[in-house]
């Protein structure tokens, strides 16, 4: 048995029958009994029987009566020595402990030994990533030697056509001996309709064929002017290109023979080569100038710059061998394209503006029919509003309905749907009614819009017809484009 009040830890009796069971006890732990609260002078001593007694509290009168099972306790009452009993572990908490520690056991076995067997399969995998990256490493380089050949060959092909453009450039530029055409007419026409042009307003203000023609125009006859004066310094800064063009590719060709040697000799290098070694923090360093894009593109940029200059060496060329020839057939042509072009677009400005005519009658018309439905919503909404009401005020009438009267009846469900019905109508009819406003201020928008484009079109047709066209009449004629009187 254990001494209420005293110090002494508690031990378990020798016989089997002295304590009730675990279970017993633990519910007494669990639920401390009032006893707790008796006067501290009645000291007594705490018998099996206690423990064995039912959840009832027993009363210090039954207490007193079982006379064999108490003795009168020598020491005094602490509330500190129950707090101590209070806090003692239980069986399940000492074989839940025991649990524990075998799951985190077997938890740190089941750890390690995967530590281990990842370990393991990590030093397989990187010895066979160390190989594989070996390997296409070799094959990268294999690749760049590979394309190293391949601009050289390119480089090589477009030097040799260089070099052939360039003797025969030097040989053209000699043939230049001519004189001018008459040509300040024809220029002067084409500058006073450009500016007569300028005068058109707003959309019409267009980069259309006519203005196209007429820049060409006064180009063709501007270059027919400088090709004649200035035929000999062109020549001249077309060879500097080329020289210029030539030198870029010859300087790229022997950058590219110094990569393939150093690029052929690392291709060849193995782990038993000899004059491999480390070079601590090389991987850091990067003197590299150019990506594989870029040093690609370097190189056909200098080829497409080669051949852009080559094919604007031959154009010249060409230009001297026709040049006096083709002159006056060139600004004639040119006259004609613009003359064409002139009356193509007068026929369509006309069109355009017969069409903005009609327009502009259909949308008046329009714009009366969308008044005119709008009115029609409007009315249709006043329409909508006493169904409204009469199903409202009935439904309101009848939560008045007394006690179990007061039914969800097919008439109410009916008069829900119509009150519901007739909401999704007025909706409907106001968005229609909204679209119906926007779609008018549109169309008032767009009458205002035609308007203002006739008078564009009008503008448009008058600087076309009659100043540009009655100026073009005085093109000189094809004889005094040569030279003749």
């Amino acid at each position: 048995m254990e001494l209420i009040g005293s110090t002494a830890t508690y031990a378990r009796p020798k016989t089997s029958h002295f304590l009730p069971a675990i279970s017993t006890m633990a519910s007494s732990y669990r639920n401390p009994q009032p006893v707790l609260a008796m006067n501290p002078s009645a000291n007594l001593w705490r018998t099996n029987s206690y423990y064995k007694g039912s959840s009832t509290v027993p009363t210090s009168s039954s207490v007193q009566r079982e006379n064999f099972d108490l003795v009168r306790a020598k020491t005094m009452f602490y509330p500190s020595n129950r707090t101590a009993l209070s806090t003692r572990y239980t069986p399940d908490d000492w074989y839940k402990s025991n649990i524990s520690n075998y799951r985190e056991s077997e938890s740190s076995r089941n750890s390690a030994e995967r530590l281990r067997r990842d370990t393991i399969r990590m030093m397989q995998d990187k010895e066979q990533l160390t190989r594989l990256t070996q390997e296409k490493t070799s094959k990268n380089i294999g690749e760049r030697l590979n394309d190293i050949v391949f601009w050289r060959a390119e480089l090589s092909h477009e030097i040799d056509n260089m070099v052939t453009e360039i003797a025969a450039l030097t040989e053209v530029k000699r043939r230049l001996e001519r004189a001018l055409a008459e040509t300040a007419g024809p220029l002067q026409v084409s500058q006073e309709c450009l500016y007569h042009r300028e005068k058109r307003m707003s959309i019409d203000l267009v980069h259309d064929g006519v203005e196209k023609d007429l820049i060409k125009e006064v180009e063709v006859i501007k270059s027919c002017q400088e090709r004649m004066r200035r035929h000999l310094d062109r020549a001249i800064a077309q060879l500097a290109s080329n020289r210029a063009a030539q030198h870029e590719l010859e300087r790229d060709m022997s950058d590219k023979v110094t990569a393939q040697r150093i690029d052929g000799r690392c291709h060849h290098l193995r782990n038993t080569s000899d004059g491999i070694g480390y070079y601590r923090g090389i991987e850091r360093l990067d003197p590299s100038l150019s990506l594989p894009d870029s040093w690609s593109k370097f190189t056909d940029d200098n080829i497409l710059l080669s051949q852009s200059e080559r094919a604007a060496s031959q154009k010249l060329r060409d230009e001297i061998e026709i040049l006096m020839s083709s002159t006056s057939n060139e600004m004639w042509n040119q006259f004609n394209n613009a003359n064409v072009a002139f009356t193509n677009r007068i026929s369509e400005t006309a069109d355009a503006k017969n069409s903005l005519h009609t327009h502009l009658a259909k949308t008046l018309q329009e714009i009366f029919q969308t008044d005119m439905l709008i009115e029609s919503l409007k009315k249709a909404l006043r329409d909508k509003e006493c169904p409204l009401k009469v199903a409202q005020t009935r439904l309101e009438e009848r939560t008045r309905r007394p006690n179990v009267e007061l039914c969800r009846d097919n008439p109410h469900h009916r008069l829900v749907g119509e009150v519901r019905e007739i909401e999704d109508t007025i909706h409907k009819l106001q968005e229609r009614l909204m679209e119906a406003e926007n779609t008018l201020q549109t169309l008032v928008k767009t009458k205002v819009t035609l308007e203002h484009d006739l008078s564009i079109k009008a503008n448009s047709l008058f600087l076309d017809q009659e100043k540009c066209m009655s100026l073009r009449k005085s093109f000189p004629s094809m004889p005094r484009l040569v030279g003749y009187t």
